[in-house]
């Protein structure tokens, strides 16, 4: 059994004890106090060089190995996400959340008590670590992206040298069975941004449609016309998917309003398609209102960007897996998935891999809930798991890096 495993086993408690005590007090957005604090204590008594964020309640801790180094020292990135959802629990557990209208529903909990497992892992290995370890303990998941800000605070430069390689792992409350590892080599998740559109009318009775210019009719052309271009400019095997999830107009029955709004989720796998896709949502909507005599303003909100595991990081973090946990713990992920995800901004700058595990609480994984459900229910048995995985990819990638 790796050294990582059987540390990651006999820490695993005390681990999930710090899992259950974030679950109780989830903090949502930018700023987690709390969960910071949680953080700064789990890790104290470790020889860490730490900060924390101006801008947001992030953690980034750099922990050097010991190991001798000709050249310049290696340096990898483990990341663990820290922010909930504004979620009402329904879970009915003892640790379940003590504060209204938030939820740790997608996890993160696991992975802020995995990385401080991976934290207290190589700082018992550091004899072994031929290199750094930045430590990031990251807000805003969830929006509005916390990586980002991080970035621009110095995560990828904070250990002196710019980081090497990079690692997160997300846990699953559904799709697999628990213990279930999977991932893809390539486009894992897409670029999400945001589409408003607002067609400008003129409003009037209700009787007398003919004297004023009625944005509603238009809106829902625009909606019809924007579903039509995705299935015909864009090829199959290189999707987009946007969906409306909001229209708005007017007041009553009998009055025609001045503006019509939509709202709508654009998802692309590519930077081709993504750009086209922008092209084409601002063609539709100007070309459908102009033909109508209105006019429409177009915002696109640039969210995050696609998420791409390198072909040779991805490879090596799934062999780590397999190592570990025997080749039946993995399965392949046959299609990139259109959720998305805001470590995409630090793989765009470092090569790296961001892998997924089944932490399913049933039995039978086709009956549990997903994630971002009131019910979504996470076995916090993977935690020293995902801790375990998170230090073996560090000590094996930096000996790696260090003999290149």
């Amino acid at each position: 059994m790796p050294d990582s495993l059987a540390i990651a086993r006999r820490i695993g408690p005390e681990l999930v004890l710090l899992r259950r005590r974030l679950h109780r007090f989830p903090e949502v957005g930018l700023e987690l106090p709390a969960t910071q604090a949680a953080v700064l204590e789990a890790l104290d008594g470790m020889d860490l060089e730490v900060t924390t964020g101006q801008r947001l309640s992030s953690v980034v801790a750099v922990l050097r190995g010991k190991g001798h180094v000709v050249g310049p020292r290696p340096v990898v990135l483990l990341r663990g996400d820290m922010d909930a959802l504004p979620v009402t629990e329904e879970l009915e557990i003892d640790y379940a959340s003590e504060r209204p209208g938030a939820m740790h529903a997608c996890g993160h909990d696991l992975h802020v008590a995995a990385l401080v497992g991976a934290a207290r892992i190589l700082d018992e290995l550091r004899d072994e670590l031929v290199g750094d370890v930045v430590l990031m303990f990251q807000p805003a998941e969830e929006g509005p992206g916390g990586a980002e800000l991080m970035i621009r605070e110095g995560l990828l430069e904070a250990a002196g040298s710019r980081v090497d390689a990079a690692y997160a792992v997300h846990v699953y409350s559904a799709d697999h069975p628990r213990g279930v590892w999977f991932g893809r080599p390539g486009t894992l998740m897409a670029a999400a941004d945001e589409v408003r559109v607002t067609i400008r009318g003129l409003g009037g009775h209700g009787s007398a449609p003919h004297r004023t210019r009625d944005p509603v009719p238009v809106a829902c052309e625009v909606v019809l016309a924007l579903q039509t271009a995705v299935t015909r400019r864009f090829d199959i095997f290189d999707p987009v998917v946007l969906t409306v999830g909001r229209i708005a107009a007017g007041t009553k029955d009998n009055i025609i309003p001045d503006d019509a709004v939509i709202e709508a989720t654009l998802r692309t796998f590519s930077r081709e398609s993504r750009t086209l896709a922008h092209q084409v949502v601002r063609q539709v909507s100007d070309g459908v209102s102009s033909a109508h005599g209105l006019a429409a303003d177009i915002s696109i909100g640039h969210g995050y960007p696609i998420t791409v595991n390198d072909i040779a990081e991805f490879s090596f973090a799934r062999n780590v897996v397999t190592d570990l946990f025997g080749e039946d713990s993995w399965t392949d992920m046959p299609f990139p998935e259109a959720g998305s995800e805001d470590m995409a901004f630090v793989l765009e700058q470092v090569p790296g891999a961001y892998l997924n595990v089944s932490a399913c609480a049933l039995d039978d994984h086709r009956l549990a809930e997903d994630n971002h459900s009131p019910r979504a229910a996470f076995d916090d048995s993977v935690v020293p798991e995902v801790a375990a995985a998170l230090a073996e990819m560090a000590v094996r990638r930096a000996r790696q890096l260090a003999r290149q």
